[in-house]
This record gives structure tokens, C-alpha cells and sequence, in this order.
């Protein structure tokens, strides 16, 4: 019995020498100082808190009736790295994109109205620890009273170097609702050039680089209006994207000391064309105008405006609009005589038949003409006019506080990327 015990003592002696050994192996491998990070008894007293914090200040947790235009607005201190994520209620992620002050994300289209979504932000500091903060809302349902959004251009046109965005409203938008809106109307082009926004009216905006689009410029704009309070009660029905190509650099110039047109296409001069301008009761308008519309045959009418015995109806060949006021090119044969020499027009530049089919067939619309040393000054806003004024004026037309291309500390400044 004893010989027995002696046993049992030695065998419990060896367990408890195995058991020590196994404790010393396992503290080796727990996140002591120096160690890895895995799995173990630790102090709490030994974790420090995460230096980064976020917080999400809108759609605010559990909200309801919240715009389906929402921006996920967000507040991250000491952030090496910030991520937006979104699911629907069935978990599937929603695309979007963080805004270039780091302070919001956008989802790429207006979310679903009466669906309900999570919205969870993390950030990451230089310790490498994660902190996250989360926000589930439901959207409102689809309002009755919806603002449209429409656009002169349509996909996959080719235009004139001179083409402006033009983005037209079916009401009014508040003068106080323009800077939301406008921050959701980004263009981008290849390549990059400098542009801005400018509200024409309240029912328009029109966007314009700051020099001519250069040739061949692929350039896509967007305005993510669907669900976005626009006032009284209002929302925007949907969002607009709009993708063109600008194409060779076609540039018409009348001189009226000469009545002469030079047209040139990429720098290099193409084409010298007579003309014949409008005579000195009905002068043609001075200034940098824009081909807005083409038509290959119509019928000027304008008993109605100038009546019964100043007014004609005439049928024409090849006209392109320049004014809403009723400047065109067109082909004019019966003053080819007078073309070149004396103007004798109602405001138009006449052409010839064979010159007129040639313009009609290079040129596109939105391509420029710039007429010089007439009687008349082209006024603002007959017409295209957004070249006709200087660029330091046309930006004042922004809703949104402008700055150059280049600073990136206004993350507002409308730039083309």
C-alpha cells in the first residue's frame, strides 16, 4: 500500500511539474509586451483606448421619414482611415462615394422610399484600433409633389467646342436650395478641365468651362436630384446623367468691316466665306454667340412680329440658330449679289446655297461664331450667351462660393476631373 502511495505521490508530483511547464509555454504565446496579439487572459488595465472616435450625426439612429436623396454625415477625430458602409435591409451593400472633404458619403443613387437601411462608419488611428459607430433609418415614403429634371443634351452627342450643360427644372427652385443642389451636380471630363456652374434662372442652370472644351473632350455630368428637398413640400423626381463628346474645335468669325467669315477647325483656317449682315435699321448683334439649333429646311414667318406690312414669310435652306431673337446663318441666294460687299439682311448672316450646304454639313451644335463691328451689341441671355460674358462675371452665377482650380482647400470649387 505504501509502495502505491509512493506512486500516486510521484505521479501527482510529475502532473503538477507538466502542468507548470504547459503554463510557462502558454504565457510565452499570449500578447504580452513584445509578444503577438492572440488569444488569453489579459489585464484591462493594459489596453488603452482607441485614439480615433466617429460618430454619425445624420440620417440620425432609428429616423424616420428621411430624404431618399440622404448623405451619411459623419464626424472622425484622429482618423488614419475612414470607411462608409451601407446595407439595405437585406444586407446588400449600396454603393457611393466619400465626399472630398472626408465629412459625408454619398450613395450613388437615391435610395429606395419607404426602405429601411444601416449606415456604419469606421475609423481607424495611427493605433491601428478600429472604432465604429452605426445609424439604421428608414426613408420616406415617395412624396406626391415631384420636382423634373431634364437636360437639352442626351447621351452620346457629338457638340461644339462652345456647348454649354444645360440642366432645366419643371419649377422653381428657392434661392436657398440652390447650394444643396448644386453640390450634387459634378461634371467630369478627360481630360480635366476648369468649369463652373451658373443659374441662368430659376427654373436653369448652365455649367461652361473656363476656355472652349478642348477637342475631342469625353465629359460626363450628373445631377443626383431624386428625392432631394427642393422646397415647399418638393423633391426631386430622379437623378440625370448625361454622357457626350465634344468634337474637332470649329470656330466661325464675321467681320463686318470685310463680310467676310473665317472658319477655322483645330487653329488652322479652313474656309473664307462672303457674307451678307443685317443692314443698319436690323442690324445683326456683335458678340460670341452659339450655334443652339439646325435646320435643313424651314420657313421664316414673322407677320405675327413685324406685321402686315414689314413682315415676310420665306422659305429657307440651311439655317442654324444664333439668337432667340431670330439671328441665323442661313443660305440666302438672293442676296449672293450683296454678299461680300453690302448688308442688306434682317439681323441674319446670309450666305450662298453652296456655302450655306457646306456649314451646314461641318458644322455641330454648339460650336462658336463670334461677329464683329456691327451697329448692334449681342445682348445677354438672347440666346446661348454664356460666352459672351467674362469669366470672373459668369462665376458670380454660382450658388456655391467659387475658387480656382488647384486649391484643394474648397472642397466646393467646381472643377472637372
Amino acid at each position: 500500500m505504501r509502495v502505491r502511495d509512493q506512486r500516486n505521490r510521484r505521479r501527482g508530483v510529475l502532473a503538477a511539474g507538466m502542468l507548470a511547464v504547459a503554463m510557462v509555454l502558454t504565457s510565452a504565446c499570449t500578447g504580452g509586451k513584445g509578444g503577438d496579439n492572440g488569444p488569453g487572459w489579459q489585464d484591462g488595465a493594459d489596453q488603452p483606448a482607441p485614439k480615433a472616435s466617429v460618430s454619425i450625426s445624420e440620417p440620425a439612429a432609428d429616423a424616420k421619414d428621411v430624404p431618399a436623396s440622404t448623405a451619411i454625415t459623419f464626424a472622425a477625430e484622429q482618423s488614419e482611415e475612414t470607411t462608409v458602409e451601407l446595407a439595405d435591409a437585406g444586407g446588400e451593400p449600396v454603393k457611393g462615394t466619400l465626399a472630398a472633404d472626408g465629412k459625408s458619403w454619398l450613395p450613388a443613387k437615391a435610395l429606395g422610399y419607404g426602405e429601411s437601411y444601416t449606415a456604419t462608419v469606421t475609423a481607424t488611428g495611427d493605433d491601428g484600433v478600429p472604432v465604429t459607430a452605426t445609424s439604421a433609418f428608414t426613408v420616406m415614403k415617395q412624396p406626391s409633389n415631384q420636382v423634373r429634371v431634364t437636360s437639352f443634351l442626351g447621351d452620346d452627342q457629338t457638340v461644339g467646342v462652345a456647348m454649354p450643360l444645360i440642366v432645366k427644372f419643371g419649377r422653381e427652385i428657392p434661392e436657398k436650395y440652390r447650394a444643396d443642389l448644386q453640390r450634387r451636380m459634378t461634371v467630369k471630363s478627360t481630360p480635366a478641365q476648369e468649369g463652373v456652374w451658373h443659374w441662368v434662372s430659376p427654373t436653369e442652370v448652365r455649367y461652361r468651362p473656363k476656355e472652349f472644351w478642348k477637342a475631342g473632350s469625353k465629359v460626363s455630368y450628373r445631377v443626383q436630384a431624386g428625392g432631394l428637398p427642393l422646397g415647399d413640400g418638393w423633391y426631386g423626381r430622379a437623378d440625370l446623367t448625361v454622357d457626350i463628346t465634344v468634337g474637332p474645335k470649329l470656330v466661325m468669325t464675321v467681320d463686318n468691316s470685310n463680310k467676310r467669315m473665317v472658319v477655322t477647325r483645330d487653329g488652322e483656317t479652313i474656309k473664307t466665306i462672303p457674307v451678307s449682315l443685317g443692314k443698319k435699321t436690323t442690324p445683326s448683334s456683335s458678340g460670341t454667340m452659339v450655334v443652339m439649333e439646325k435646320l435643313r429646311k424651314t420657313v421664316f414667318d414673322t407677320f405675327e412680329e413685324l406685321g402686315p406690312e414689314d413682315g415676310y414669310r420665306t422659305k429657307i435652306d440651311y439655317a442654324q440658330r444664333l439668337t432667340w431673337g431670330g439671328e441665323f446663318i442661313h443660305a440666302a441666294p438672293w442676296s449672293e449679289g450683296q454678299q461680300g460687299t453690302t448688308n442688306v439682311s434682317h439681323g441674319c448672316v446670309n450666305v450662298s446655297m453652296v456655302n450655306g450646304a457646306w456649314l451646314f454639313e461641318n458644322t455641330k451644335v454648339g460650336d462658336p461664331i463670334v461677329v464683329k463691328g456691327t451697329e448692334r451689341k449681342l445682348q445677354n441671355g438672347n440666346g446661348w450667351t454664356d460666352w459672351n460674358v467674362s469669366w470672373d462675371e459668369y462665376v458670380k452665377g454660382s450658388a456655391l462660393p467659387y475658387e480656382p482650380a488647384g486649391d484643394e482647400s474648397a472642397p466646393d470649387a467646381d472643377t472637372t476631373e
